[in-house]
């Protein structure tokens, strides 16, 4: 498909290109670029219209089926009758996208959201070009990946431009949530010291390949599956399990990943997909060269897809695994489940079939002491006034805590919040320092923990 201005949906084009704003006001509009969409997390990002983003967004990628399948998304967010975005994409398919992208200097800010093999390589060059960055993660898959990337990190501070990864699940309630009652001492109590075996802070989850993306089937390009090109489970769901991690225990404390973190050890396994399964995610009748050292007897496929790695920080033992499975039970989506394990009581999510396959955060009490309920009671009554709705249903020894449907606001929906976040900065014109420290660590803990990993 050729592309040259590709305008998408019927609606008119928003206030930054109408004739009407003043021109200091479009100056002062963010301008995306979107480079080579490989991921649908790209399209996530312009699923709603943020205030202060131009509707015109410069796009540079080969041409392709990854291409395609992103403009079609931005296709269907415009032509929807509630809440149609108004985006004017501007596609360029040369060979020399990345070159281009970088001598053109269209946008103030470069989505990236793609093929991991090339990120680190795609967030220098936009970074050496001096424009800001928000990128999908993972940003680093190897250990010289993070090396690349610790080296973007030091060239944003002396140009003076914004490099960030978005970070959705913190947006999540039951995260928030968790997150707050851990420190809740009259609730929590302190964090167990933990073990390998029974860690302190423990996050587990479930992914499937197979899904549903804005209410139509997610097709996968088929080198997903390489883990040389996406990475994985340890370098890429992972991200997001370590991520909350740190950031529940220390907030806005900066970690320091050679001096805070020790890597205990690292599991990875593969799960099995037919031929079958394969061409129902990706539409490709057959497996692909680089994925042939993982098919077995022709008609299966390994892929490299689950992973766990231990680790303490600061003397808090974690442990973070994520997997892959096919597809969903009948009626379930992607699983979740988290335990923060306190001395007066564990703060768990879980996510199964108890639970209709939506998260949903339990107090389950250890403390035996007097007063103990009513000190839950106070919590959630103080938490109320900054999160209206919520409250507690006694079960037994263990109270569910019952959250508005309004503060559901879901995944899709954490893009435009992560996006918020980022404009908050470019305000300011700082990435807060610990969040670049802690980006660091992050990447440490999983490229050096997918260097340690073993197979079983």
């Amino acid at each position: 498909m050729k592309y040259n201005s590709y305008i998408l949906g019927a609606g008119l084009l928003a206030a930054a290109c109408n004739p009407s704003t003043p021109k200091e006001e479009q100056q002062q509009m963010v301008h995306l670029i979107t480079l080579a969409p490989g991921h649908f997390h790209a399209a996530l990002v312009q699923k709603s219209t943020t205030p202060g983003i131009d509707s015109v967004v410069n796009v540079y990628a080969p041409e392709g089926p990854e291409l395609d399948a992103h403009m079609s998304l931005i296709n269907s967010y415009n032509a929807r009758p509630d809440n149609p975005t108004h985006w004017k994409e501007e596609v360029y398919t040369g060979p020399d996208f990345l070159e281009k992208m970088a001598a053109d200097k269209k946008g103030s800010v470069v989505v990236i959201a793609g093929n991991n093999h090339d990120k680190t390589k795609y967030i220098s060059t936009a970074v050496q070009a001096g424009m800001n960055v928000l990128a999908d993660k993972p940003m680093a898959i190897t250990t010289e990946d993070f090396e690349s990337l610790k080296a973007s990190f030091t060239a944003a501070a002396e140009k003076k431009v914004l490099l960030y990864d978005i970070m959705t699940e913190r947006s999540e309630i039951t995260n928030i949530l968790q997150k707050e009652l851990i420190h809740q001492p009259a609730v929590f109590g302190d964090l167990q010291p933990g073990t390998v075996d029974k860690p302190t802070i423990e996050i587990e989850s479930i992914h499937h390949f197979y899904k549903m993306v804005s209410g139509k089937t997610l097709r996968r390009p088929s080198w997903f599956f390489d883990p040389s090109q996406q990475g994985d489970a340890i370098v890429d769901v992972n991200t997001h399990l370590v991520d909350l991690a740190h950031w529940m225990l220390f907030d806005t404390t900066a970690l320091n990943y050679q001096s805070d973190i020790q890597l205990t050890k690292a599991d990875k396994w593969r799960t099995p997909l037919t031929l079958g399964q394969f061409n129902a995610i990706t539409g490709a009748a057959a497996f692909p060269d680089f994925l042939k050292a993982y098919v077995k007897q022709d008609t299966i496929v390994e892929v490299a897809a689950n992973g766990t790695v231990h680790y303490a920080v600061k003397g808090i033992n974690v442990r973070a695994s994520a997997l892959w499975n096919f597809q969903a039970p009948e009626g379930g989506g992607d699983s979740h489940y988290a335990i923060a394990r306190g001395t007066k009581a564990n703060i768990v999510i879980r996510q199964g079939k108890e639970e209709s396959w939506k998260p949903e955060i339990y107090i389950e009490a250890i403390s035996t002491e007097a007063g103990y309920e009513q000190a839950v009671q106070a919590a959630i009554q103080q938490l109320a006034g900054k999160y209206p709705g919520i409250t507690l249903e006694k079960q037994d020894k263990r109270w569910k805590i019952q959250i508005p449907e309004n503060l559901k606001t879901g995944h899709e929906a954490h893009f435009a919040e992560v996006l918020q976040r980022y404009m908050q900065f470019l305000k300011t014109g700082k990435v807060p320092d610990w969040e670049v420290s802690n980006m660091i660590t992050k990447y440490y803990v999983t490229t050096a923990g997918q260097a340690m990993a073993k197979e079983k």
